[in-house]
C-alpha cells in the first residue's frame, strides 16, 4: 500500500509540474502579419578614433603573443581594441557630437591593415535620439574608401540593414589617431 500511495503521489506531482509549466506566465499569441512601410535614411557623421593621448576613445584590450615586436603600427595584427567613439557633425573634435560608436575591432590582415568591425552607433541628439545602428564588416582601413554592412539596429531603426560608405578624413601615422567621413544608407521600418 505504501508503494502505492508513493506512485500516486509521484504521479500527481508529475501532472501538477506538467499544469504549471502548461499554464504559466510564457504565452505565445499568432497575430495577422501587417506588413510595415519600409523607410531609407541617408546619414552623414564624423567618426573619431582616438588611440593616443591621456584620454583615448579606442583601447587595446588583447595582443597575441606571436604579434611581431618590431610592428611599429599602432595596431598591429592580432590585436583587438575596444572603442567608445564620439560621432561629431563635423570633422573638428569640436563640433557637435551627435552620438558615440561603441564596439570591437580587431586587426586581422597580416599583409595589410585590416580590421573586422563590431560597432553600435548609438545617437544622442536629433531626430533617432536613442536609436542605433548595428555595424559588423570587414574594414580594410589602408583604401581611402570603403565600404561596411549595417546588419541591425535598434529604436527608430529597427530591423535596419544597408550600408555605410566610408572615406578617410585624416590619420595620424605615429599614434594611430583617425577621423573617418561616414556616409550612411539605412533600410528600416
Amino acid at each position: 500500500m505504501k508503494a502505492k500511495l508513493t506512485l500516486a503521489w509521484v504521479l500527481t506531482v508529475c501532472v501538477t509540474i506538467t499544469w504549471a509549466a502548461a499554464h504559466g506566465q510564457y504565452y505565445s499569441k499568432t497575430v495577422p502579419y501587417s506588413p510595415m512601410k519600409e523607410q531609407v535614411t541617408n546619414l552623414h557623421f564624423f567618426f573619431h578614433d582616438i588611440l593616443g593621448g591621456k584620454n583615448p576613445s579606442a583601447v587595446l584590450v588583447a595582443k597575441a603573443n606571436n604579434t611581431t615586436i618590431g610592428d611599429k603600427s599602432p595596431t598591429p595584427f592580432s590585436t583587438v581594441f575596444a572603442v567608445d567613439d564620439p560621432l561629431t557633425v563635423g570633422p573638428e573634435l569640436t563640433s557637435e557630437v551627435i552620438g558615440n560608436c561603441q564596439g570591437l575591432y580587431a586587426s586581422t590582415g597580416q599583409d595589410n591593415l585590416s580590421l573586422v568591425v563590431y560597432f553600435d552607433f548609438g545617437f544622442t541628439k536629433g531626430e533617432f535620439n536613442g536609436s542605433a545602428i548595428s555595424v559588423f564588416s570587414r574594414n580594410p582601413v589602408l583604401e581611402t574608401e570603403r565600404e561596411l554592412a549595417v546588419v541591425g539596429g535598434r529604436g527608430k531603426f529597427r530591423m535596419a540593414r544597408g550600408f555605410a560608405q566610408l572615406k578617410t578624413f585624416s590619420v595620424n601615422q605615429t599614434n594611430g589617431d583617425a577621423i573617418v567621413e561616414y556616409n550612411v544608407t539605412v533600410f528600416h521600418y
